[in-house]
């Protein structure tokens, strides 16, 4: 499944001032890795925004937003957005922002070993 390139480069566009983004390929999309730690990805129709988890009842309450489901597990700080819920661009900047305030505090994954 290919994710969504205008979605993808709005995020771009959004992080261009934003040190230490990468890039990579995951959960079927695109994730931006900021400083080393998983903070937006991009599905075909979807974001899937890394927020704080005291934030996350308040957040899945707004249109488009759902808790993030995998392998029947749900994820409290994932928050799944659809392509609608970020249509206007304040909604969209709403999103990125909880996600780089919490990239900020949060902790980067332990490293597997090779």
């Amino acid at each position: 499944m290919a994710h969504n390139e205008k979605i993808a480069d709005r995020i771009r566009e959004a992080l261009i001032d934003i040190p230490k983004v990468e890039e990579k390929k995951m959960f079927r999309g695109v994730t931006f890795m900021v400083d080393g730690k998983m903070c937006i990805s991009v599905g075909k129709d979807n974001v899937m925004c890394r927020i704080d988890p005291a934030l996350h009842e308040a957040a899945v309450e707004r249109y488009g937003a759902t808790t993030m489901k995998m392998k029947g597990r749900e994820y409290k700080g994932y928050i799944n957005v659809t392509e609608e819920g970020i249509k206007s661009r304040k909604d969209f900047d709403y999103w990125i922002g909880l996600a780089l305030d919490f990239n900020s505090r949060a902790k980067a994954s332990p490293k597997k070993k090779k």
